[in-house]
C-alpha cells in the first residue's frame, strides 16, 4: 500500500479497549513509547485487529499541540 503521509511508525498492538462506537487502540512503537488512537469498532473489525498484530501508525494532522 502506498500513501502520501510521511509520518509512519511501525509497532505492535498491545491494547484494545472496546467502546459503544469507538475503541482505544494502544500500539507499542518501541523505546517504552506507546501511541494511543481512537478508531471505530467497525474499523477494528474490518482490519481484523488483534493483540500482538504488527501495524503501521500513520499520523496525518494539520496541528500538533504541546502543553506544559
Amino acid at each position: 500500500m502506498k500513501i502520501s503521509a510521511r509520518n509512519q511508525i511501525s509497532g505492535t498492538v498491545t491494547g484494545l479497549e472496546p467502546g459503544a462506537v469507538n475503541a482505544i487502540v494502544k500500539i507499542d512503537i518501541g523505546g517504552g513509547n506507546i501511541v494511543t488512537s481512537s478508531i471505530t469498532e467497525e474499523a477494528i473489525a474490518d482490519l481484523g485487529l488483534a493483540l500482538g498484530d504488527r501495524v503501521t501508525v500513520i499520523i496525518k494532522a494539520s496541528d500538533v499541540l504541546i502543553g506544559k
